[in-house]
């Protein structure tokens, strides 16, 4: 067991009032940039280095900063990118026409129930799987890092980068979306014969950043997803189908991307993500064994101390009646009898959120928690509520009314219980991590978990009222628009809600297509057995990521490759400077945190750009929603036609241009 931190001492500041203070005004920005970017792409950045850096800067500025200190407004604000989650389960309320907009207290209050059912599951492994554990936990190490290199070293380059890569990208969105002076996306449709070719790029840098983040390998698969929705499915569908309607040649190709191939993509995710599952299967079982054979009786260190039984029996006590009371106020105005389902719903939320708690905090410190599948896990979940509901309706428990009218109670009431799980898997995906990094950095473990409660707090308060704002101000693709005159092509893409609204809905009226979702039950045992054999050479195709490139918009996929193979190309640069004597000069001879330190420069521009972009989406969507009209600010109407793809591919490259230039300068 690794020895507490000599600073681990009562007089080192560690949980205090401005920390929480500060923890909460970053996880207001970062869950809100969060859900933005999840309903766009379908996606969500790490906010625990972004929220470090800024901690250290303005806790500095304050006076009397420490690492503990840092180390616990980071771990607060890292509720915003993992509690952010549910933006994968609500929107599909919208989209089955059950809800008209997000009412506050239930949305905010199965998000935090969920959240804090996550932190509770995940304390009872904390000793297996992070103290006695030789997981890498990824994330966690390379946030401890950043930690003690701002402590030692300063860490006033990196905040810059991050405050320079959010502002070049506010305002490249603003002049997108706010002036509409620059295209977001630019497109090109042929024909072949009677087959429809359409390529479609996003000059948006949040993509871009995204896409450094998510690394060469991850772009690339997903590149080959639109390649395969885009290159084969769409102009073979388009040659072979009938255009009843006489749509032109892009509005047809959209058609069957939207109405076929996109069902290949949600198969094969399906396939892709059980398999990610099945091979950790292993590992997982071996890691939650050793909790099971876990000491009794000894002496528990001040600097190794969880919160105490007391408290965790009360706050899952609390938790339950909350999600009780919840799933009850959701059910009685339609339906009765509803107390089987209800307390069917809080024992599944329970039973099954601890054991994927388990898993994905097992998977977190393997993989990381970028890179586990809770969208996997969240697709399981559906399909066992849903067939849970139908066993209960079988043994005559269910109110009739859930199976009425097109089971549209039914599909709704599934994805409510689906938002809770979500929140709850998330929040322990991201929990152990946040363990890890104070483990290395002596930090007190209850503190940190009272930390991320508060964090839940404060992003389920703010979760409700922007994803309104961004109904209200883009609507979602597939959903109802909530004004008239509305352009659907600028409704936010929300594949997640799209696909899990899509599979409760199809279980339950049956209505499933089969056939194209059978073709993606074949790729992705394609892809699978293709990844396999790359391992082999030291290579890697993750079937997930191709899976997504079919179900994403081309738009996303396609700039969302370019930024990995931006950043793939920066990152050798910076390497070959690294490994020669010419290259860094001086800082060759520093310690390795310090240049690894430097490398980051370009994830904290990434983080940026995300931050950025988001942030205006959120305040146009304000002025949107007050105004009523979404082009207020337009000054397309004075441009000579075409002029906007011109100039948004010209901003667009001069800005991929600034976030080389400052990632290599030296």
């Amino acid at each position: 067991m690794t020895a507490p931190s000599p600073l681990q001492t009562p007089s080192v500041r560690e949980l205090t009032v401005r920390g929480l203070i500060l923890g909460a005004l970053i996880t207001v920005v970062f869950t809100a940039s969060n859900v933005y970017l999840g309903l766009r792409i379908g996606l969500t950045f790490a906010s625990s280095i972004p929220a470090a850096v800024i901690s250290m800067a303005v806790l500095r500025a304050l006076g009397r900063s420490t690492l503990l200190e840092n180390n616990m407004v980071q771990s607060q604000a890292s509720a915003a990118g993992t509690l952010s989650c549910v933006f994968a389960t609500f929107p599909g309320l919208i989209m089955t026409g059950f809800w008209h907009s997000f009412p506050f207290w239930q949305t905010a209050g199965l998000s935090l129930a969920g959240g804090i059912a996550g932190v509770l599951f995940t304390i009872p492994l904390r000793r297996a799987l992070v103290t006695e554990s030789a997981l890498p936990y990824p994330e966690g190490v390379a946030a401890a890092e950043i930690l003690r290199a701002g402590g030692e070293n300063g860490n006033s380059k990196s905040l810059s980068a991050l405050i320079g890569g959010s502002v070049v990208a506010a305002v490249f969105s603003f002049a997108c979306s706010g002036l509409q002076l620059l295209a977001d996306t630019i497109s090109v449709t042929g024909v072949a014969g009677a087959a429809v070719f359409r390529f479609t790029g996003g000059l948006s840098l949040a993509l871009l950043g995204a896409g450094y983040l998510v690394g060469l390998a991850g772009g690339l698969a997903m590149l080959l997803g639109c390649v395969l929705a885009w290159g084969l499915g769409v102009p073979w569908l388009t040659a072979h189908m009938p255009n009843p309607e006489h749509l032109d040649a892009a509005a047809f190709a959209n058609a069957m991307w939207l109405h076929k191939v996109r069902f290949i993509g949600a198969g094969a995710i399906a396939i892709s993500s059980l398999w990610t599952l099945i091979e950790l299967m292993g590992p997982v079982l071996r890691g939650l064994s050793s909790v099971f054979r876990g000491r009794s009786g000894s002496v528990v260190p001040d600097a190794d101390r969880d919160l105490s039984p007391r408290t965790m029996i009360a706050l899952l006590a609390v938790t339950v009646l909350m999600l009780g009371g919840l799933f009850a106020a959701f059910l009685a105005p339609m339906a009765h009898g509803i107390w089987p389902a209800v307390c069917a719903a809080v024992v599944f939320c329970v039973v099954f959120g601890f054991v994927m708690a388990a898993a994905c905090g097992y998977m977190a410190g393997i993989v990381g928690s970028s890179s586990s599948p809770i969208s996997g896990i969240i697709i399981i979940a559906a399909v066992l509520c849903a067939l849970m509901i139908l066993g209960l309706e079988s043994l005559g428990l269910m109110p009739a009314e859930m199976m009425a009218d097109g089971q549209t109670l039914a599909t709704g009431f599934t994805i409510l219980l689906l938002s809770a799980i979500t929140a709850t898997v998330a929040i322990s995906n991201d929990n152990l991590q946040d363990l890890k990094t104070g483990q290395l950095v002596g930090a007190s473990p209850w503190k940190q978990e009272v930390a991320l409660i508060a964090g839940c707090v404060v992003g389920a308060a703010v979760i409700p009222p922007v994803l309104n704002l961004l109904y209200q101000a883009y609507g979602f693709a597939g959903a109802p628009m909530p004004r008239p005159g509305m352009d659907p092509a600028h409704a936010l893409a929300a594949p997640q809600p799209a696909l899990i609204a899509m599979i409760a809905k199809g279980i339950f009226t049956q209505s499933l297509d089969w056939s194209m979702l059978s073709i993606g039950f074949g790729l992705g045992a394609v892809l699978i057995g293709l990844d396999l054999l790359l391992r082999r050479r030291h290579l890697a195709l993750p079937p997930l990521g191709v899976a997504v490139g079919i179900y994403l918009p081309a738009s996303v996929s396609v700039t969302l490759a370019v930024g990995a193979v931006l950043g793939w190309v920066l990152n050798r640069k910076l390497k070959e400077r690294r490994s020669t004597t010419g290259g860094f000069g001086e800082a060759d001879r520093l310690p390795e945190t310090v240049t690894e330190h430097d490398a980051s420069i370009g994830t904290m521009i990434a983080s940026g750009f995300i931050v950025g972009e988001s942030l205006i989406g959120v305040a146009l969507a304000v002025v949107s929603g007050a105004l009523g009209r979404d082009d207020v600010l337009s000054l397309a109407p004075w441009l000579p036609a075409g002029a906007p793809a011109v100039l948004g591919l010209a901003a667009f490259c001069a800005a991929c241009f600034w976030f080389a230039r400052k990632v290599l300068q030296k």
